[in-house]
């Protein structure tokens, strides 16, 4: 091996070494192999410089793992930002709290970490302790005047902690006067999520704040979305709040048609005395309306089936294409380009950022993030179809990214296609199954949907 190459290895392995040491706490060792990287910069700006792939640093690694004494060190010793971002947007106090880290988070806070400041997606600290149901570092987080009622692209705290079922959490919000009705991109609110994770506790605080049961996602109302997970409890505490049994969805089904087509006897018969007779079913009985909505699903998985098989691609690999060299300059000027883009974003004059990050993508079509970014700025001036095509080419340039899959998948929920999106956000999922905000995205989709639970269940055993 070259002398070069085999000292940028050894630099290399040096550097993982080093991350390695702030996630396991060992402050000593962090100080050794700082001093063996700092090429006469100093120690701190030595420690800064040092990333892996993601632009993740000492610090995030620290708060992530939970390490306090070593961000007290990185923050106190070497006056690291407190707030810097890696390429997903998060910051140290993000990582910490989606980790449940409380000391941690409390100390990045003491040293001066915004608890408002957002990832790329929308998501803050707050967000993430409504999640978890992390009712101490929510009601800190409070306590340092961040925004209840702030929205991300899967929606506010309260939708996430009415989604992943964490009661006491909706209730602390709801003491800070939380909006029971506030609505995402995709119009999900609260209760809507409250029913998708089947939570009964959530839901009942929800309508005793005054949240609306009759609001509709995607054409579909709660009754609808409980109809077809088959709740009977759920169903029940609707109709009691006076949910309308009779109101039809975007495909003119009723929710006593979606129980009896996902087979949901119980809710069929609940549904059933409540509900207007719907004359395309001959036959308006328990058994009848079941029989008949079930060979109507069959025929039409039967013909989507059919519908996908003429749609696949004769030769898919004659779809990828060479992607051309960028010289180092132009990667520089690419990189100014992005740098403005991300300026003018951050005062929300969005078309000036597409502007700026077109003369990136320009410079550098290779660069998937430039895509991205732009991608992001046309969800925001609502022009859905730019917004796809840029996702489709990131996701071309880098197919196991999952922030890719999350642009696909928010164009398209931004066109209505909820089903589409939710396979777009499963993806993601798969590719990173930690990531709130993917799950929480899948999750609305498919509750917006509805469609995707019947397909997937569908799809052939191996």
């Amino acid at each position: 091996m070259a002398p070069d190459a085999s000292d940028a290895l050894a630099a290399r392995e040096i550097v993982q070494q080093f991350l390695n040491a702030a996630c396991t706490g060992n402050v000593d060792l962090l100080k050794e192999f700082a001093g063996k990287l700092d090429e006469g910069k100093g120690l701190a700006k030595t420690v800064a410089d040092i990333k892996d792939a993601n632009k993740r640093g000492a610090l995030h690694f620290a708060a992530r793992e939970g390490q306090t004494e070593v961000c007290k060190y990185l923050l106190e010793e070497l006056k690291l930002d407190v707030d810097t971002k890696d390429e997903d947007g998060d910051t140290p106090l993000i990582h910490a709290a989606r980790q449940g880290h409380n000391d941690t988070a409390k100390l990045l806070l003491e040293y001066g970490a915004n608890p408002a400041i957002a990832s790329d997606l929308g998501a803050t600290a707050l967000h993430h302790s409504a999640g978890l149901g992390n009712i101490e570092l929510l009601r800190y987080l409070i306590s340092k005047g961040v925004d209840v009622n702030s929205e991300s692209d899967a929606g506010s705290p309260l939708i996430w902690a009415a989604g992943h079922d964490q009661p006491d959490a909706v209730k602390v919000l709801l003491e800070h006067h939380a909006n029971p009705n506030a609505e995402s991109d995709d119009d999900i609110t609260p209760l809507l999520s409250s029913v998708a994770a089947g939570s009964l506790p959530c839901l009942e605080l929800l309508i005793q704040a005054g949240a609306k049961v009759n609001m509709s996602a995607g054409g579909a109302t709660p009754l609808h979305i409980a109809a077809d997970a088959g709740s009977s409890e759920i169903i029940k505490c609707l109709l009691k709040a006076g949910a309308d049994p009779n109101v039809t969805d975007e495909e003119g089904l009723k929710p006593i048609q979606i129980a009896a087509a996902s087979g949901n006897r119980s809710a069929v018969e609940i549904l059933f005395p409540l509900t207007s007779r719907v004359e395309t079913i001959s036959k308006w009985t328990v058994d009848g309306i079941l029989e008949y909505m079930q060979s109507e699903t069959s025929r039409q998985q039967e013909e989507l089936k059919n519908t996908k098989e003429l749609s696949v691609p004769k030769n898919s690999t004659s779809l990828k294409k060479e992607l051309p060299e960028v010289t180092p300059e132009a990667k520089k000027k690419a990189a100014e380009a992005k740098s403005r883009g991300g300026d003018a974003f951050s005062r929300k004059d969005y078309q000036e950022a597409v502007d700026a990050y077109t003369q990136a993508i320009d410079m550098d079509p290779t660069d998937a993030i430039f895509l991205s970014n732009r991608s992001l700025c046309w969800l925001r001036l609502g022009q859905a179809e730019h917004a796809l095509a840029d996702a489709k080419a990131c996701r071309a340039l880098r197919p196991d990214w999952p922030k890719a899959c999350f642009r696909e998948g928010a164009a398209l929920r931004l066109m209505q296609k909820f089903d589409e999106a939710a396979n777009c956000f499963y993806e993601g999922v798969q590719l990173d199954p930690e990531s709130k905000e993917l799950v929480d995205a899948f999750r609305e989709a498919v509750d917006a949907g509805r469609k995707f639970h019947s397909k997937d269940n569908q799809k052939p055993k191996p």
